[in-house]
C-alpha cells in the first residue's frame, strides 16, 4: 500500500476453470483489470470434460459458453494459457507475481482450420480424454476450446514431422523456436482457482485399477459417455470395445478411508447417478449395481435419487467391496460381503467403475514444489485456506469439495473479497 492506496489494482487469478472464470469476469465487469493464468491450453477445467453436470444434467457449453463470449468481450481481462505461477513475493495491494509460460508452439496467428493435423503423423496421448485413446501430436485440445488454437505436441519438435506441420500452415502460427518464457505481473490482490484433480485410483491396490482396463475411475466414465469422447459417446469396455451392460459403480472408492482420503467429496454418490442414467438412456437392457456406504445427496438433488432408485435395472448394494479380482476372461469381479444380507459375493462386470475423490490440484505431484507461492494456508488434505487479510483469497475446489453451482458462488464471493482489496481508500 501507498500512502493507504493500493499501488496496483490489478487483479490475478490462479485457474482456468470454472471458479476462476468466474472470478475473473465477475470481477472484470466491475471495472478492474484481470489476468486469468491457466495451466493447460484452454479454459474450462474439469467442467469442460464432464459430459454432462448438475444440477439440470446440462452440457458444459450450456454454461461455459457464454462465460467465453463474456471474456472475449470484455478488454478488461487478459488470459494466459500454458502459465503457472512460480513465485509470489509483496503484500496486499502490491504483490509481484512471477509466471512462467510452457510453449505451445502455436501462436495467435492460428485459425483452428486443422491443416497442420492432417500431415502430421504421430499420435501422442489425448490429455482432454485422460489418456483414453490418442490424438495428432497437432491438435486442438477440444472442439470447444477457448481460445480456439492448436498446439504442437512436444514430442515431435526437432524432428522433420515438426517441419512438416509448419510447412502446412497457411497463416505462419507454427513456430517451432518458441520456448519457455518468465515474465512478472503486479497485482493488488490474487484469487487461486487452482481446482482438483481425481484421487489416484492406483493408490487403492485391492480395486486392481491398473490390472484392467475395464476398471475405469468416474472422470474417465465422463470421456466414454461425451459425444465427443474416446469412443464418440457409446459406453464400450476398453478392452475389446463391446458394448458395457453389465455395470458396476463403487462409491467412496478411497474416500472416507484414512488410508487415502479421509473425507467426503460432496459430488461422487451424485455424479454415479448420473453415470447409472447415462447406462439406462444408452442400453435399455443394461444391469447397473451401486455398491454404497451410504448415499450423500444435497439439497434440491435428493430428487434425482429417487428417480434412479425406481429404475428396476439399477440395483443398490450396501456394501464396501473388499477387492476386485481379474477373471480368466479379463473381466473383472467385485468381491466383497453385503452389509445388510450378510452374504458374501464375487460378482463379474463387463465394467467397473471407480468412484474416486477430489484432491485439492495445489497438492498435485506436477504443483510448485515446496509449496504454494506466497505460502497460502493449506489444510491437512491440501485445501488452500483463505488468508483475506493479506489479499489472497481461494475460489472454488482450491478451498473445498464443491459442485459445480457452489464453485460459482464461490468464486463470485472471492471476487467481491478482491475487490474490496483493491479499492481506492478500501
Amino acid at each position: 500500500m501507498l500512502n493507504g492506496a493500493p499501488e496496483s489494482q490489478t487483479i490475478v487469478v490462479v485457474g482456468g476453470g470454472i471458479a476462476g472464470i468466474t472470478a475473473a469476469i465477475e470481477t472484470a465487469e466491475t471495472g478492474y483489470d484481470v489476468v486469468l493464468l491457466e495451466r493447460g491450453p484452454s479454459l474450462g477445467g474439469r467442467v469442460a470434460r464432464f459430459n454432462r453436470y448438475f444440477p439440470k444434467l446440462c452440457h458444459p457449453t450450456c454454461g461455459l459458453e457464454i462465460n467465453f463470449q463474456r471474456i472475449k468481450r470484455n478488454p478488461r481481462i487478459r488470459v494466459i494459457t500454458m502459465a503457472s505461477v512460480d513465485a509470489v513475493s509483496g503484500t496486499k495491494g502490491n504483490y509481484t507475481v512471477g509466471v512462467k509460460t510452457a510453449p505451445r508452439y502455436v501462436n495467435a496467428n492460428c485459425t483452428a482450420c486443422g491443416e497442420c493435423a492432417k500431415v502430421a503423423e504421430t499420435e501422442v496421448p489425448n490429455p482432454f480424454n485422460y489418456d483414453l485413446g490418442n490424438i495428432s501430436a497437432a491438435y486442438l485440445p477440444h472442439e470447444h476450446a477457448f481460445p480456439m488454437r492448436y498446439l504442437v505436441a512436444p514430442e515431435v519438435i526437432g524432428t522433420p514431422e515438426a517441419d512438416k506441420i509448419k510447412a502446412a500452415c497457411a497463416y505462419d502460427a507454427v513456430d517451432l523456436d518458441e520456448t519457455e518464457q518468465r515474465f512478472d505481473i503486479s497485482a493488488g490482490a490474487i484469487v487461486w482457482a487452482t481446482g482438483w484433480k481425481p484421487y489416484d485410483a492406483a493408490k487403492i491396490t485391492p480395486y486392481s485399477y491398473d490390472q484392467s482396463p475395464d476398471i475405469i475411475n468416474n472422470v474417465e466414465m465422463e470421456r466414454l459417455a461425451a459425444h465427443d469422447g474416446p469412443t464418440g459417446g457409446k459406453i464400450l469396455r476398453p478392452s475389446n470395445g463391446e458394448p458395457a451392460k453389465k455395470v458396476a459403480l463403487i462409491q467412496c472408492a478411497g474416500s472416507r478411508d484414512t488410508n487415502h482420503l479421509p473425507y467426503c467429496s460432496r459430488i461422487c454418490c451424485l455424479g454415479s447417478l448420473k453415470h447409472a442414467a447415462y447406462l439406462r438412456e444408452q442400453y435399455a437392457d443394461a444391469e447397473v449395481h451401486i455398491y454404497y456406504i451410504d448415499i450423500r445427496a444435497h439439497d434440491k438433488l435428493e430428487s434425482f435419487v429417487g428417480r434412479v432408485r425406481n429404475d428396476p435395472q439399477v440395483k443398490f448394494i450396501k456394501s464396501k467391496p473388499g477387492h476386485i479380482e481379474i477373471a480368466e476372461d479379463g473381466a473383472p469381479v467385485v468381491c466383497g460381503e453385503r452389509t445388510i444380507e450378510r452374504e458374501i459375493y464375487a460378482e463379474p462386470y463387463d465394467l467397473v467403475v471407480l468412484a474416486t475423490g477430489m484432491q485439492p490440484s495445489a497438492e498435485a505431484p506436477d504443483g510448485i514444489p515446496g509449496g504454494l507461492p506466497g505460502d497460502p494456508d493449506q489444510d491437512e488434505y491440501g485445501f488452500i485456506m483463505p488468508s483475506d487479510d493479506d489479499g489472497i483469497f481461494v475460489a472454488g475446489v482450491a478451498h473445498a469439495p464443491l459442485d459445480v453451482s457452489m464453485s460459482v458462488q464461490s468464486a463470485t464471493a472471492a471476487a467481491l473479497k478482491a475487490i474490496q482489496a483493491v479499492r481506492v481508500g478500501a
